[in-house]
């Protein structure tokens, strides 16, 4: 498949949906705008209608025929170095759930920094993996917790040698990034995944004086949230 990082499948789409002027006998009931009211199209404008339209409703079909997020994701994954990249709803609380389930079943131990968000709590609960905890690094000096050190990682693993794998939270709301390439070398050095909660790094790839960002770093998954440091949605 040829890159070309011009293009914008979905949005090309989406466009190309409300240009030919269909009606969907499918949700959103707004119908492009002609069913809401008229004082909340003054106050919200037609584009937000104009976007709001479901992939089976005329831009693609549950077999994805069209390709238009299959395109649209293979481009996000070219522009990041990722193998593969895969969209998803509900920012990333729902696909860090997603990410621990992939490497760890119930009952099973998993790695976690302390500093994780409530999403990753949530995740504990919902698949009753058994969270082996990782302090962050607290700084004195600015009062706020740093990303758990490498070190740490280690006498973890030392200690849990059954643990199924590490789920860090980099970089922290606070803006900081961990040592990542040393924790994906200690975790493969033990044929163990390392996923990383990377919600606020949307803009790493993209500067080679920022962080590296998880995958250039040798990370096996990574969650991030195009809205948050990005420009999406």
């Amino acid at each position: 498949m040829a890159t070309d990082h011009h293009e914008a499948p979905v949005l090309e789409a989406v466009a190309a949906y409300r240009d030919r002027g269909e009606l969907g006998f499918s949700p959103p009931g707004h119908k492009q705008a002609r069913g809401a009211a008229p004082d909340v199209r003054a106050v919200l404008g037609d584009a937000v209608f104009f976007g709001d339209v479901l992939a089976t409703g005329g831009l693609d079909d549950r077999r994805e025929k069209s390709s238009v997020l299959q395109r649209a994701e293979a481009l996000m994954a070219d522009a990041v170095h990722a193998e593969h990249t895969f969209f998803s709803t509900c920012g990333s609380s729902l696909s860090v759930k997603a990410a621990m389930l992939s490497v760890a079943a119930p009952h099973q131990k998993l790695l976690v920094g302390r500093d994780a968000h409530k999403s990753v709590i949530a995740g504990l609960i919902l698949c009753g993996i058994e969270p082996v905890w990782l302090e962050p690094q607290w700084d004195a000096e600015r009062h706020l917790a740093h990303p758990p050190s490498p070190a740490t990682l280690e006498k973890a693993f030392a200690d849990h040698p059954d643990a199924r794998g590490a789920l860090i939270t980099s970089p922290t709301p606070y803006g900081t990034a961990a040592d990542l390439r040393a924790m994906a070398d200690i975790c493969h050095r033990r044929s163990k995944p390392l996923i990383v909660d990377e919600a606020w790094g949307a803009h790493l790839p993209f500067h080679a004086d920022l962080p590296s960002w998880a995958m250039d770093a040798g990370a096996d998954v990574c969650v991030t949230s195009i809205h948050k440091m990005g420009s999406g949605l």
